[in-house]
């Protein structure tokens, strides 16, 4: 197989710095000026930052084996060259005139494919960006470009893992699952495959009103009637299918990481919340309810805003303190600040003071998860101590971070790498409870 040549943007790097890794063995190359561009965010105090950083490191541990502008040869075969030259604007002047970094890169691609065209075997020369719009300047100089997919856990949105199906049974086999528990739904639809804990919408085959929504066990094996499915908690009863395997999840203190996703208005929070309140202030299962959100919108400094903590963290909380005030049923203004004064076992956090510490005993939200990176989910994951439960949640297609999007943020990472797990569970949420208007609106819009 011939082998070929890919150009690395910048934003392929600071999504993966193993990027480099992830071509085979082909020749990677990396033009001086994404190392210009990297440089420019090392000091970065977030995400981008840190793999920046990674970046540097990985370059300078690799010029042990060689100079990087010559070439060096990487563990899988491929190579890794620094490209100082080809950076004549000569071949796409009069298309895209302006030096900026963007056109620096298409301008080395492009010297490099018209000089593998003028060898007896030529190359094909691959720009790779994450970037929508440099593909379609690539595309119109008549380069190929791709984007960067090796980040990616599934190939599309649709194919995301909704933790439930649908099941056409007979009428005869709905009627035994409510009178025999557990049921062996392996004996009737053998060539069935199941996840841990995911659910199953039961309904006549031939068209008739009878139904049931079962829970698959640990096993895969055996199926279970819903348990919470119809309670009021906390003052809130689920209103569709899925919410009531929602609670069916959120409820169960057998399962530690629960996922949940869902368009605006699907009731997330407010299940999550209601959940976590009676298990915290009922049943006293966990010491502390932890509510957290990453702040990602206009910038992650807080330090511009007025006020103590708690201020400056209240605009971006509001969605939080909006659903307790409904759980509490506050009358005033100031009435829950009172309420959860005099708690003391509700704490809303952002996800900076989040990182770091370890939380046992505890029934910690983190909403908006879909704006977490798949290193930012692996530290909150990894700090969540014994008898904790935590509930990841939010829209993979609501994305406010740069270098994400619905297939390969945090939150659907964990929603496929942990679907085959026991100690997790996921649904998707699928019909909006906010009102007929809120509902029509994510849906057209």
């Amino acid at each position: 197989m011939r082998k070929k040549i890919y150009v690395l943007d910048t934003n392929v790097l600071l999504q993966d710095p193993l990027s480099i890794y992830s071509f085979q063995d082909n020749e990677v190359i990396i033009p001086a000026v994404v190392l210009e561009e990297v440089d420019s965010k090392k000091r970065l105090m977030d995400e981008i930052g840190r793999n920046a950083r990674h970046v540097a490191r990985l370059l300078d541990n690799l010029r042990q084996k060689g100079q990087l502008h010559t070439g060096v040869t990487l563990e899988n075969g491929g190579q890794l060259r620094v490209e100082l030259n080809h950076r004549s604007f000569n071949q796409m002047q009069e298309l895209f005139i302006d030096k900026t970094n963007d056109n620096r890169i298409l301008s080395v691609s492009l010297n490099l494919m018209i000089e593998e065209k003028q060898t007896e075997n030529p190359r094909p020369v691959i720009l790779v960006s994450k970037d929508a719009l440099m593909r379609v300047k690539a595309d119109a100089l008549g380069m190929p470009a791709e984007d960067f997919l090796s980040d990616r856990v599934v190939s599309e949105y649709s194919s995301i893992y909704e933790g439930y199906q649908v099941l056409k049974v007979s009428v005869d086999l709905i009627r035994q699952f409510y009178t025999q528990v557990p049921f062996p739904i392996k004996n009737f639809v053998p060539e069935l495959h199941l996840y841990p804990h995911e659910f199953l919408i039961l309904r006549d085959e031939l068209g008739g009103s009878s139904s049931a929504i079962a829970r698959v066990g640990e096993d895969g094996k055996n199926i279970y009637p819903l348990f919470y499915g119809d309670e009021i908690i906390w003052g809130v009863k689920a209103r569709n299918a899925q919410q009531k395997m929602a609670m069916e999840l959120l409820m169960n203190k057998d399962i530690p990481l629960v996922t949940l996703t869902g368009k605006a208005g699907t009731g997330k929070t407010l299940l999550s919340l209601a959940a976590g309140l009676m298990q915290t202030e009922d049943e006293r299962l966990y010491k502390k309810l932890l509510v957290a959100r990453p702040i990602v919108p206009l910038g992650k400094d807080l330090g511009f805003l007025p006020g103590e903590k708690e201020e400056k963290l209240r605009p971006w909380m509001q969605p939080i303190y909006d659903n307790l005030e409904y759980l509490f049923n506050t009358k005033q203004s100031g009435d829950l600040d009172k309420i959860l004064a005099g708690l003391g076992s509700i704490q809303v956090e952002a996800l900076t003071y989040i990182r770091g510490r370890s939380i046992p005993e505890q029934f910690i939200i983190v909403d908006e998860a879909q704006n977490l990176t798949k290193h930012e989910v692996k530290t909150i994951l990894t700090r969540v101590g014994e008898n904790s439960k935590i509930v990841l949640m939010g829209d993979p297609q609501q994305i406010d971070h740069p270098y994400l999007d619905e297939v390969n943020n945090g939150l659907t990472y964990v929603v496929e790498l942990f679907k085959n797990q026991k100690m997790a569970a996921h649904i998707k949420l699928e019909k909006g409870e906010r009102s007929n208007l809120a509902q029509l609106a994510a849906d057209l819009l």
